[in-house]
């Protein structure tokens, strides 16, 4: 290591401690706020994870209870998600141009809150709807694509999990064309894998024929 190399070294630690780890530890404790886990375990006394497919996320909550209280699950994922990316931003958007890596900083660790949350014992959700509303936070051109495949492709063929994997796999590559730069690609790249490896038995369901479709009428107790 050379006399030069060891000032720039220093400064990447000390912005990395000041900047990127409160960032990542309010974003993963934001995500790990699951609506679905919080309402059925808490209020309905009966935790989501053990019902359908396991997977602590809205089409699972809904699909098992149904009714009003959905709403309250999605305002849990929704506002979380605000939270996580508005504090990102307050954070880290003192330096010029940190806005949109604060999103991205903050967006993944929301969701790896979410998808492995500590309290309850790292079984989250898929991410869908905080990751859509990360999104939507990050730039619209970005939730255009996002969520205009999940709904088209969900709408079609009924199938939730197709139009999420769609999400997952489209957001690095529009993430790539509105900001091309390295740093921005990895994080979308680590967004978009972790919601389509989550989605990894949804897509042998898909490709063996299996996969459940959606319905707006809650599944019935056997």
């Amino acid at each position: 290591m050379n006399m030069q190399q060891g000032p720039e070294i220093l400064f990447w630690l000390k912005f990395a401690a000041v900047f990127l780890l409160p960032i990542a530890v309010e974003a993963y404790f934001c995500g790990c706020f699951n609506g679905a886990v919080i309402v059925s375990k808490y209020i309905l006394r009966d935790d989501v994870r053990n019902h359908g497919s396991g997977n602590a996320g809205l089409t699972n909550f809904y699909r098992t209870f149904g009714g009003p209280l959905t709403l309250a699950v999605i305002l849990t994922d929704v506002i979380k998600a605000i939270v996580a990316i508005w504090l990102g931003v307050l954070w880290l958007g003192q330096i010029p141009n940190g806005d949109v890596l604060a999103k991205y900083w903050a967006g993944l660790f929301c969701l790896l809150g979410h998808m492995f949350p500590c309290m309850f014992h790292f079984k989250g959700g898929k991410g869908i709807l905080s990751g859509g509303t990360i999104a939507i936070m990050i730039d619209w051109r970005i939730a255009l694509v996002v969520w205009g495949g999940f709904i088209l492709l969900a709408v079609l063929t009924k199938y939730v999990s197709l139009g999420s994997v769609w999400a997952g796999a489209s957001f690095p590559f529009i993430s790539w064309y509105c900001y091309p730069y390295w740093q921005i690609v990895i994080l979308a790249v680590l967004i978009g894998g972790l919601v389509v490896w989550q989605h990894r038995s949804n897509i042998r369901r898909l490709l063996s024929g299996t996969e459940s479709k959606f319905s707006l009428h809650k599944k019935k107790q056997e």
